[in-house]
């Protein structure tokens, strides 16, 4: 089943576009990542599937009604960021309590375990927390809500490596024992690359791609020689990226070499590679100004 459909989506804030002509769908019990570099239009996506915002032109559809003003969407969906704020006189332990008002899949059982966990006290309040906890704590409510849309905007803002990486190892053993449907929004790609089925990815202000990380990571190659060796190599390749590293340079190219092409490329001592989700993610967001190397080189 579907959850998400866009068609043919804009959203400017007065004059100045924040997303231009968006057309994707989005199945039931996948996790998504959406990425994209900082500007691309990520929050704003998420806040009209959300139904916080509403579109300039074109139709979101979540759960076959428009998002905005939507009781079932607003029953159905949560919105994580770190942004969230909450009643102050409410301590923590009194929250995750009264969650289970809003929340029919909620598991405080669930939340109170992972407190424990994260060494997050339950007598405070949320703005006495540090950045990294309130952030945990919000990614907490997130997990546990178990809503059949569960939004995480740069969830992990503030917290440490560690805190991360539980994070990321908790929702995916969740997500396993609980299907929903899920977008999580991130700069860190290496490390929610793990627990994403398919990448959404958003290049000014418009999709870029939409499909299986997989996919994404096998319709690219590094390359790594001579600047002549390479340029000798991809005549007639597509060059998605160009880095330089002294007399070595290593590019990113769409990968359409045939097993004899790939032979070729040794023969001629260019070593190939297949790209990690993060470089394929980078190519596809490559500036058009060229890379930080072209600064020095000007």
């Amino acid at each position: 089943m579907t959850v998400i459909t866009l068609n043919q989506v804009h959203k400017k804030f007065s004059r100045i576009p924040a997303l231009m002509d968006v057309t994707f769908s989005i199945n039931e019990n996948v996790i998504t990542g959406v990425a994209g570099r900082n500007g691309a239009g990520k929050t704003t996506l998420l806040k009209m599937i959300a139904g916080f915002q509403k579109t300039t032109e074109g139709e979101v559809r979540v759960f076959d009604e428009n998002p905005f003003g939507s009781l079932l969407v607003s029953a159905n969906s949560i919105y994580i960021d770190d942004a969230m704020s909450y009643p102050d006189p409410m301590k923590l332990q009194e929250l995750l309590h009264e969650f289970k008002r809003f929340y029919a899949n909620w598991d405080e059982g669930l939340a109170l375990r992972l407190m424990e966990y994260f060494e997050i006290p339950l007598d405070t309040r949320h703005r006495f927390l540090s950045k990294g906890k309130r952030s945990t704590f919000n990614a907490i409510v997130g997990i546990a809500a178990r809503c059949p849309l569960t939004i995480f905007d740069e969830p992990t803002t503030g917290m440490d490596t560690a805190a991360r990486n539980d994070f990321y190892r908790a929702l995916l053993k969740d997500y396993i024992a609980f299907p929903r449907t899920i977008l999580l929004s991130s700069h860190y790609i290496n490390e929610m690359q793990d627990v994403l089925e398919d990448l959404l990815v958003i290049h000014q202000k418009r999709i870029r791609y939409h499909g299986s990380t997989s996919d994404l990571q096998e319709a690219h190659l590094i390359i790594r020689g001579t600047e002549a060796q390479l340029r000798s190599a991809t005549s007639g390749k597509v060059v998605v990226s160009k880095t330089k590293n002294g007399l070595q340079e290593e590019w990113i190219i769409e990968n359409d070499f045939s097993e004899a092409e790939r032979s070729m490329l040794d023969r001629r001592g260019v070593k190939s590679t297949t790209v990690t989700l993060n470089d394929a993610y980078l190519a596809l967001t490559e500036q058009p100004r060229g890379g930080i190397d072209d600064v020095f080189d000007a």
